[in-house]
């Protein structure tokens, strides 16, 4: 993935842009049809498709989050990305509003340094490492290019410590060499970056460790083998020395779980893995079921490796058990967000001692956020950048919890190998309880979001096929659709499909919509931009990701009916995420051209009639950033 963010910035060419916000006050009428945007003014385009509740940089690429911890002095939470110049990063005291660390948006640690003389990789931190300071544990690059389908230079990547003495502004690295200098002996390794740094009692007690002792897990694969997560334990209280534990997770080259359908493919190569504890409740503990996010690299063709936009982010749940070496084995694993452009996702248990826990009177969570690509992991050409003067963002916080979905029909829907969830409770009862990742929007983040203005639109029954406008409205471009949205048990299997076309006008269109005969939620953006029919690089294929709605029976109903499909939609200009029930995300770019594509509209299919329910729009969303200017 390094080729798909920062490395790709070497390795297909890019130049970086610089760290302040330039722009060009060049008058671009957006009630006109589109020139070719390539033929503007750089920085132009700037404001055209940039959100603004999102965490991104002032200007240039934004890449891989990482960089998450807690400022135990200050109960602050500090998030940062890969950018082209180094890692760069913000903090924030609410998980709503963020402020640079650098006031003009540059790196907190850049590539040049012994140990890293071409790049900066991703990294996670020791909140209270060396000196009781916050200590960064990144990924340090020698040689480039990086990626499975070559063969990797020796010597490439290697992890190496800094440490900040200002507050996480600067991480000053340690005048020493790399403290894992390099993957275990023997491994003709596809990759060996973005360690991730934690604490788990699972592994404590299976390898009878020092309570708290911190491990290492490092992302990478082996060549003709498959992807691997390599687990290093602390050694010495310095954290200079690392025990190597094992490829303690590995997958056959390119396999899937199950047959694919849930959980996308293994790959050839894991990336930027994270490895907590979720419990029944919302929140984290380090005694509850271990969890593990990480992204994968694969090809359509293998036989003939190639680098390629080929990227699935997942999540899976599992066992450890220590049969000689430690290992982890899912038992259920799943997608994490289904858009393709969506990966890298990273996070840090945020601890009801936080500034942002405290307010909002949350207990200890896991927080993750995903990154959003604006160009196909450099693979878009053509796209507009110069002009933009930006690219990429990263996406919400999220919070992880383990979801119980109750009273679900024990019938043919429950039972399906490799899927994403687990029967957690089943007995002689026809009814059972289901266990899954929950994903949803940070709480405090997802009020924010939806405390400006805001109107609810009557309900529908809906059986004609067709498009029907809203009532009203919305005034921009920055909005929250919220509705619940119910089917018929006859919609089973069927043809239907329904949802909203949004992002709308004479011109141009973007339809989300419930697909019941694939289980999938479809965002059709074949229409999104009347852009993409003057200027290359943006692109318009459909996104998809799958969802089952069980067959239910609610509490105090006498009858089974298919789940209600609860439907939520975050319009941060181009930026678009989609989220479903609790358990669902899909992000993606919708770049409308023209000023006036902001109506909403009830979309059906009319293969059986649907009823939208509680459907809300809240207007305008937040500034993200109020100390930029």
């Amino acid at each position: 993935m390094k080729t798909a963010s920062a490395a790709a910035l070497l390795l297909v060419g890019q130049a970086a842009c610089a760290a302040v916000r330039p722009r060009n006050y060049t008058t671009i009428d957006y009630n006109l049809a589109p020139p070719n945007l390539s033929t503007l003014a750089n920085s132009s385009l700037y404001d055209l498709w940039r959100p603004k509740a999102h965490v991104l940089p002032p200007s240039g690429n934004v890449g891989d989050p990482c960089v998450q911890y807690t400022d135990p002095k200050t109960g602050s939470f500090h998030v940062g990305w890969i950018m082209s110049q180094g890692l760069g990063g913000a903090m924030t005291d609410d998980l709503i509003h963020y402020q640079d660390l650098r006031e003009d948006g540059g790196p907190i640690i850049s590539p040049g340094g012994v140990n890293d003389p071409v790049g900066v990789f991703d990294g996670s931190v020791f909140p209270s490492g060396i000196d009781g300071m916050p200590t960064l544990l990144y990924t340090s690059v020698s040689f480039l290019p990086i990626h499975w389908t070559i063969p990797y230079p020796r010597g490439g990547e290697t992890q190496s410590l800094a440490v900040s003495y200002d507050g996480g502004r600067n991480f000053t690295k340690l005048n020493q060499g790399p403290v894992i200098p390099d993957a275990p002996f023997g491994v003709n390794r596809t990759g060996f970056r973005d360690p991730w740094v934690f604490q788990n009692s699972k592994l404590d007690a299976a390898l009878d460790s020092t309570q708290g002792a911190w491990y290492v897990v490092v992302s990478g694969g082996v060549h003709d083998d498959g992807p691997s997560q390599f687990l290093y334990r602390q050694y010495d209280p310095d954290l200079q020395y690392w025990e190597y534990l094992g490829q303690w997770w590995h997958e056959p080259a390119n396999s899937t779980w199950g047959d694919g359908t849930w959980a996308g493919r293994w790959g050839f190569n894991f990336e930027t893995g994270n490895i907590f504890n979720l419990n029944d409740e919302e929140g984290s503990s380090p005694d509850d079921e271990v969890f593990v996010t990480l992204g994968t690299e694969w090809s359509y063709a293998p036989a003939v490796p190639e680098v390629s936009a080929n990227h699935d982010q997942l999540w899976a749940a599992g066992k450890v058990s220590k049969h000689g070496n430690i290992t982890f084995t899912p038992t259920m694993a799943g997608t994490l967000d289904w858009g393709i452009s969506a990966y890298a996702g990273s996070g840090k248990e945020m601890p009801s001692t936080s500034q942002a826990s405290t307010k909002a009177g949350a207990p200890d969570r896991f927080i993750s956020w995903v990154w959003l690509s604006g160009n196909s992991f450099g693979m878009a050409e053509g796209f507009p950048a110069a002009q933009q003067n930006w690219t990429g963002s990263l996406l919400l916080p999220r919070e992880l919890s383990l979801r119980t979905i109750p009273n679900v029909v024990k019938n043919e829907l429950v039972h399906e190998n490799g899927s994403s969830w687990r029967v957690a409770h089943n007995n002689a009862s026809s009814l059972v309880q289901i266990k899954t990742l929950g994903v949803e929007i940070a709480n405090e983040t997802y009020n924010a979001l939806v405390s400006g203005p805001s109107y609810v639109e009557p309900g529908r029954n809906l059986s004609q096929a067709g498009v029907v406008p809203f009532n009203r409205s919305p005034s921009s471009k920055f909005q929250v659709i919220s509705a619940n949205i119910s089917f018929p048990q006859s919609a089973r299997h069927s043809g239907l499909q329904s949802g909203f076309q949004i992002l709308s006008s004479n011109h141009e269109s973007t339809t989300v919509y419930y697909q019941f005969s694939n289980e999938s939620i479809i965002v059709d953006r074949s229409n999104t931009s009347a852009a993409a029919q003057t200027t290359d690089g943006i692109e318009t294929v459909n996104e998809a990701g799958r969802l089952r709605l069980f067959d239910v029976i609610p509490d105090g109903a006498q009858q089974k009916q298919i789940e209600t499909l609860e439907l939520t939609l975050v319009v941060d200009n181009a930026v678009l995420e989609v989220y479903a029930n609790g358990r669902f995300a899909l992000s993606t770019w919708a770049r409308s051209w023209y000023a006036n594509s902001t109506d909403i509209s009830f979309f059906h299919n009319g293969v059986k009639d649907v009823t939208f329910g509680d459907v809300t729009v809240s207007e305008g969303l937040y500034d993200a950033w109020p100390a930029r200017h």
